[in-house]
């Protein structure tokens, strides 16, 4: 079972530091080994923990807890998804659609979990690369979403999209959100997107704004590969984002090939989670 257990959050406010001393406290007096990040030691000054780095963390532990909203866990997921190690989520943001354990009963949860009374379930990322003049210009993950979007212009981008090779279209909108069946419930969602359940391996692509009005979100299956070519005309500017941070700026001619990441993400759950219970809870369903 768990023995060393890392603390990680993204801000500090007063509801997140109440949570974070309660669960470190806790993991203390079961004689756990509880480590913090470097944003956690700084809203714990004087815990006497230790400190761990980003590149220290995947080493140091065996769990990770996330204290926070989807956010803090977009963060811990970056961390340690290339080590398979479980990423448990403690809700102190807003929908929470991730971090799926109440601070209100986080001590209950945690005693539970700690007995070995839980589920788990592996989430895939996005992996995708931008390439430009036959180079590679970069390359980075997501969680949730690759999104290609306008950038410094008040006019629509022109996007041809393959899967596979293949023509798809030729779309003029605002982007276009490509997202993991984690990310279907994020912008893919305000963008018209269906909800995907986590574990389907699927990826769906939900054009921003498009000016044709035909041009609807398409699901494909998990191992096809994506490739979108930022359009010729010189007035294109876009920027690329994972997971809501900007990568780089997109020229026209660029290619962005996004395709599944074969490392995937553990998350750790009370043993009655329930994915349609947190859908209805999250978005108002009756």
């Amino acid at each position: 079972m768990f023995k060393k257990i890392v603390l990680i959050t993204n801000s500090g406010g007063a509801k997140i530091i109440e949570t974070l001393s309660t669960v470190a406290e806790y993991l203390q007096s079961r004689g756990l080994d509880v480590m913090l990040d470097k944003v956690c030691a700084a809203l714990l000054p004087d815990s006497g923990l230790r400190t761990v780095t980003d590149t220290e963390l995947p080493d140091a532990c065996d769990m990770a807890i996330a204290i926070g909203g989807d956010g803090t866990m977009l963060k811990a997921a970056h961390l340690l998804a290339d080590h398979h190690i479980p990423l448990l989520g403690i809700n102190r943001g807003h929908l929470g659609f991730l971090a799926d354990i109440p601070a209100e009963s986080v001590v209950e949860h945690l005693e539970q979990i700690l007995a070995g009374n839980y589920v788990e379930d592996e989430r895939f990322q996005l992996h995708c690369q931008v390439d430009r003049d036959n180079k590679t210009i970069i390359k980075s993950d997501a969680f949730n979403d690759v999104i290609i979007q306008r950038w410094n212009i008040a006019k629509l981008i022109q996007l041809t999209t393959y899967i596979n090779g293949k023509l798809v279209n030729t779309q003029r909108s605002d982007g276009l959100i490509i997202a993991s069946p984690t990310g279907s419930t994020a912008y893919a969602l305000s963008g018209g997107g269906p909800i995907l359940h986590p574990e389907l391996d699927a990826l769906v692509l939900v054009p921003i704004c498009p000016h044709t009005l035909s041009n609807r979100p398409i699901v494909i299956a998990g191992d096809n590969t994506i490739e979108v070519v930022v359009g010729t005309p010189e007035i294109d500017n876009a920027r690329l984002t994972c997971d809501g941070e900007i990568k780089c700026e997109l020229v026209a001619g660029d290619r962005v090939i996004v395709r599944k990441k074969a490392n995937k993400i553990r998350l750790i759950h009370p043993a009655d989670h329930d994915h349609f219970s947190i859908l209805r809870a999250k978005l108002n369903w009756g």
